[in-house]
């Protein structure tokens, strides 16, 4: 994405019932108007760096940036806004570019041909594969429909 937008506030939701579970949610008002919630828990897993963050006391100290960049914790511990709010739209349900690369892999189609496919540019088909572009729903139904009409002329 070229631009992501600001957080303007942040607040991390209370921890599952189960104590198992450590509390991974953040819940973020966007400079676009948009309250998403977002899960980081696969990020504390993967990342030694977020590992504290899996203490729930210091998991809610979480805090916007000055500047909306990034979400900070105590210890120098942050997360930035351009991967929260990919990470969030993802969950929602929209399209990210690791989405749109996997469809155009799993239908054999370089640039060219999912510019041709798609009616669109090469270079925007370039944006919205790299993130540099945010995948617009239009286009993520249309390739939804062609892969549906793809499956059914195999079948």
């Amino acid at each position: 994405m070229s631009k992501p937008p600001l957080i303007r506030a942040v607040k991390a939701k209370s921890p599952a019932k189960s104590p198992a579970k450590s509390p991974a949610a953040l819940e973020i008002i966007w400079s676009t108007g948009e309250t998403l919630t977002v899960d980081v828990s696969r990020l504390i897993k993967r990342f030694k760096l977020y590992a504290p963050l899996k203490n729930a006391a210091l998991f809610g100290k979480a805090k916007a940036d000055p500047w909306g960049h990034a979400v900070n914790w105590p210890g120098e511990i942050d997360m930035g806004a351009d991967q929260l709010y990919e990470l969030a739209r993802e969950q929602a349900g929209e399209w990210g570019p690791e989405h749109f690369s996997a469809w155009m892999e799993e239908h054999g189609l370089s640039l060219n041909t999912a510019a041709d496919a798609l009616g669109l540019s090469r270079r925007m088909i370039a944006h919205y594969r790299t993130g540099s572009r945010p995948i617009p729903r239009v286009v993520a139904l249309a390739c939804e429909g062609l892969s549906t009409r793809w499956k059914k002329r195999v079948a």
